[in-house]
């Protein structure tokens, strides 16, 4: 396993984690006092909204087939993890939305708490208290957890899979991959993290048989947005593909409108530049960023967080949970880099 199991028990370790919990716990609690009404025009409703369709037979992802492929309506983009649990949920009796949200508060503040354990162990490897402490105060507090905390994105758990993900890959292979499977079953921005797992693979695999590990490291990662698409697949393969691939073809003004990324900004001269066309310039350098990671002697926590950047800088459409990935991803980065040296 991971050498984040094989410290044993470190009294300072813990004792400062109890100090952000704690913290953690009053900044949570603050805001699950907010009526679920709310928070009816933000994400977590609609997930809730998915599950409620599903129970009574309406497939979450039809209503796409309606639209023009560039203004949204609430469509279901995500992999389909998200709603099956809130269709789950619905079903042990937990029925209204009010509900729910007593049920995903708890979960929310647990994986959000996660992440920060992850981070305060890895400076504490290190011997950095003072700085992990301080990074994972920045993590806890920052505005963007704070806006995530607020609207209930399903950001802190998606992350944690990813960050805990990295964490054990050179340990325990399997697990790693299973953990990045079921982030992107839950979220799927991590995709473009993919092709960096698949060149880590071929490049620390058995030498005899890399495509062998390549292609068993695929079937893992794609096994729970696959396992848990199939059914809707077979229900309706038009509209959850058109629903999946809905965030790359939507309108570039459904962004943070003060801070337009490059394509959007050109596109009010040169109109063909929409779509997947749009998101050339950012494949192109993760494409770059891929080929460093193969070539060059780059970590795969560095790899992660230039891809994290570039998709934030450079996608079309920015939301503010979008800052939260690469917010956790830096403090990774920055160690290895010096645990390297």
């Amino acid at each position: 396993m991971s050498n984040l199991y094989k410290c044993g028990w470190d009294k300072k370790y813990w004792f400062l984690l109890i100090v952000l919990v704690s913290l953690s716990l009053f900044i949570h609690i603050h805001f699950w006092l907010t009526p679920s009404n709310y928070l009816e025009n933000e994400d977590i409703y609609y997930i809730w909204l998915e599950g409620k369709r599903i129970i009574t037979g309406e497939n979450p992802y039809g209503r796409v087939l309606m639209s023009d492929m560039r203004v949204n309506d609430k469509y279901a983009t995500y992999f389909p993890l998200a709603y099956l649990f809130s269709a789950l949920v619905q079903k042990l009796g937990f029925r209204e939305f009010s509900d729910w949200l007593y049920l995903w508060r708890p979960i929310s503040f647990a994986f959000h708490t996660g992440i920060i354990a992850l981070t305060l162990r890895q400076f504490q490897k290190q011997g950095l208290w003072i700085l992990g402490f301080v990074v994972s105060i920045i993590i806890l507090l920052s505005r963007w957890s704070i806006y995530i905390i607020r609207v209930h994105h399903l950001e802190f758990v998606a992350i944690f899979f990813l960050l805990f993900s990295l964490v054990i890959l050179k340990d325990n292979k399997k697990l790693s991959l299973l953990m990045f499977s079921i982030s992107l079953g839950i979220k799927q921005i991590g995709i473009f993290l993919l092709p960096l797992y698949l060149i880590y693979l071929w490049k620390n695999g058995t030498k005899k048989r890399p495509i062998k590990e390549v292609i068993l490291g695929i079937c893992i990662i794609l096994s729970i947005p696959f396992f848990t698409s199939l059914s809707f697949i077979i229900w309706n393969a038009e509209g959850f593909f058109k629903s999946i691939f809905f965030s790359a073809t939507r309108l570039g003004t459904s962004h943070i409108e003060n801070a337009p990324s490059v394509d959007v900004i050109f596109s009010q001269e040169f109109t063909w530049i929409i779509g997947f066309r749009a998101k050339l310039l950012m494949l192109f350098l993760m494409g770059m960023i891929y080929l460093s990671f193969l070539k060059e002697k780059v970590n795969i926590f560095l790899s992660s967080t230039m891809i994290m950047m570039t998709f934030l800088y450079f996608n079309s459409v920015l939301f503010l949970q979008y800052f939260m990935w690469f917010l956790c991803l830096i403090p990774f980065a920055l160690v290895e880099v010096r645990r390297k040296k």
